[in-house]
């Protein structure tokens, strides 16, 4: 084969490859996430999640887990998919946030308890549950191979504050499936 020959297929195989790389990383460059998820929200049903994450968060490779850089403040971002929740009859959102959150101070994470509170008055009377962080990922990794995931990405530089939302149905509470299957057994 000769040297420019060789030279050609080097460039065909990086590029491919290349190719092959960036496609397979289920990330979308940065858009208007605010549109994204008014567009996708009415497709989403219970099982499926939201996350809102800082900026350090993995890159998921689950089929079904997107990941979209909004470049914003991650309480604006919190503070907005909640608002568009909100206005949703078809879902409701369960909160889960880390627990290792709780555990950080000022001195191993600057900033910390002004986001605590800040976080604290957007979520309000909202319930919210506390899990490892490492849980959660799992939860979302298991939920992607099945269930569409959107993980919005923000500029946020504190550890451990990511807020992420399970959408259950907005139109059928808890109580009333426990019933519903407390009256199948015959119970």
């Amino acid at each position: 084969m000769s040297h420019s020959l060789r030279s050609c297929f080097v460039v065909i195989v990086c590029f491919v490859w290349i190719l092959s790389v960036t496609s397979t990383a289920q990330s979308t460059p940065t858009v208007d996430w605010r549109a994204r998820v008014q567009q996708e929200l009415p497709l989403l049903g219970h099982r499926n999640w939201i996350a809102i994450v800082d900026s350090a968060y993995p890159l998921q490779t689950s089929s079904g887990i997107e990941t979209i850089e909004t470049n914003s403040e991650q309480l604006d971002v919190v503070r907005a998919v909640l608002d568009e929740l909100a206005k949703a009859k078809h879902v409701r959102p369960v909160i889960f946030t880390d627990a290792e959150l709780a555990a950080l101070g000022e001195s191993e994470a600057t900033g910390v308890t002004v986001y605590r509170e800040a976080l604290r008055n957007i979520l309000g009377a909202k319930e919210t549950q506390s899990l490892p962080h490492e849980q959660i990922i799992a939860k979302l990794d298991d939920a992607g191979k099945t269930f569409h995931v959107l993980v919005l990405k923000t500029n946020l530089t504190i550890p451990y504050t990511s807020v992420f939302l399970r959408l259950d149905c907005g139109y059928w509470s808890d109580e009333q499936e426990k019933r519903l299957r407390a009256k199948m057994a015959g119970r």
